[in-house]
């Protein structure tokens, strides 16, 4: 969590969107809770420097949601 945590700042810094996303595989299914948990833990990383843009959704497999940075550098 900590490497792609470190990756995001970096695009987010950029001025780029982030799309953070919990694959779930088998018998995981079973506790989309602990996904969800993880996702917000990730999100709470970052609440100084992004907003979220899409709320977390769950689709098919996954989870999913997209963080903006605060700060847009991009032009």
């Amino acid at each position: 969590m900590d490497f792609k945590g470190r990756h995001a700042i970096g695009f987010l810094e950029d001025g780029n969107k982030v799309k953070v996303s919990v694959v779930f595989k088998g018998r995981e299914l079973a506790y989309k809770d602990h996904g969800k948990k993880l996702l917000e833990k990730f999100i709470e990383k970052f609440d100084d420097i992004a907003k979220i843009e899409y709320p977390i959704k769950f689709e098919g497999r996954a989870m999913h949601t997209i963080l903006v940075s605060l700060k847009s550098k991009k032009k």
